[in-house]
């Protein structure tokens, strides 16, 4: 057993920075992907929330895993994948794609990586897509490799992120644009940096190569980030709901379709793609969604921690969806949650009341994502 409580086995997985992460002080894990994701360092979510915003951080996501689709129908399968229309996406590429099922259901929302023009990388949330996409390619006889390759993200996130990483790899990754990914040298191999992350913050995402790179890379990043008051951190729960960044298997599941998700900008649904769900999601469209992925500010001092959804109720006092991620933001000066909530209750300024696992039933207004 570690230090964390978990019972440890193969089907838990560490990761190339792991050794690096303890000596760092990691405090808590979840499990993504069945490996270890880092999830407390800083003694308050807090502290780790006003050091995001103002300095960098290196964060161990190699729970973002690389479902790598390579060869002759590897562009066709994806697409088949995704209602986003890719055929306009560029190798150095990076693109958030919604997956659904033939229902319109969500899959996962990983972020892709286009290599070349037969072969791309899914980074994806916490849901097995390497055998979902797997087995689309056996059933449909395409002639494509999947794989999980050993890649490990380390992002470096924060305003000072860029500054940092142009003094270890050059002036030459300032210019790389936002969803956008060049390439770095780093003891004799090349790998893959892209301007993006899981805040609204800025920075990068360097994706090793070679497991056995880690704690060279890390060291690297750290001792050239002393100067720049670089901490140990993670996706910071605050910074990610005022941002309105969704989490695959809290805010969404498959019982949730990409429009109420959110993200009608990125379905091209006129387009003439094929994709698995097109008809499902057509006809949702054409009905319209029934509720919508929204944020509540709410009152009542500093709100427990959301370990299971807390009932949104409307002006009847009728349950009309739920918060699945809630904490309070001291920048905000109020709780702040995302809930799925039914339409009409759903519209900016409604308001509505947020009954926490303490008991409280507390004020709240729905908002538009992102929190302002």
């Amino acid at each position: 057993m570690s230090d964390s409580g978990l019972q440890m086995s193969r089907r838990i997985r560490r990761t190339p920075y792991m050794d690096r992460v303890e000596t760092a002080g990691v405090r808590g894990y979840s499990v993504v992907n069945h490996m270890l994701l880092p999830k407390a360092f800083q003694p308050t979510v807090e502290d780790d929330y006003w050091h995001l915003r103002e300095h960098a951080q290196i964060w161990d996501v190699s729970t973002q895993r690389q479902v790598e689709l390579h060869g002759p129908d590897a562009a066709r399968l994806v697409q088949w994948m995704t209602p986003r229309d890719l055929s306009n996406i560029a190798i150095g590429q990076c693109c958030y794609v919604p997956l659904v099922d033939q229902h319109g259901g969500m899959i996962n929302d990983p972020v892709l990586l286009k290599l070349a023009e037969d072969r791309f990388w899914l980074s994806i949330a916490d849901s097995d897509v390497l055998l979902w996409a797997n087995g689309l390619a056996l059933g449909a006889g395409m002639d494509v490799q999947v794989s999980e390759p050993d890649v490990s993200p380390l992002a470096i996130q924060g305003p000072k992120a860029e500054d940092l990483l142009a003094d270890i790899f050059g002036d030459a990754i300032r210019k790389i644009k936002f969803f956008r990914f060049g390439y770095v040298e780093f003891k004799g191999t090349q790998q893959v940096i892209a301007r993006s992350g899981y805040s609204r913050q800025g920075g990068f995402e360097i994706y090793l190569q070679g497991s056995e790179l880690g704690s060279e890379l890390w060291d690297t990043i750290w001792d050239a980030g002393q100067k720049y008051d670089i901490r140990p951190g993670c996706p910071n729960l605050i910074e990610r709901i005022e941002g309105g960044l969704l989490s695959y298997g809290n805010e969404m599941t498959r019982e949730n379709n990409p429009l109420e998700c959110g993200l009608t900008d990125y379905c091209d649904l006129d387009s003439d793609v094929d994709f698995i769900g097109k008809e499902a999601l057509h006809r949702i469209h054409a009905s319209g969604v029934e509720r919508q992925m929204r944020g509540i500010r709410f009152d009542g001092g500093r709100a427990p921690v959301c370990s299971v959804p807390w009932p949104v109720l409307d002006n009847q006092g009728r349950q009309v969806g739920q918060i699945t991620s809630g904490i309070w933001s001291p920048r905000l000066d109020c709780n702040v949650g995302l809930s799925m909530i039914e339409t009409p209750t759903n519209t900016p300024g409604q308001p509505v009341t947020v009954v926490t696992s303490d008991g409280a039933h507390r004020p709240g207004t729905v908002c538009a994502l992102p929190f302002d």
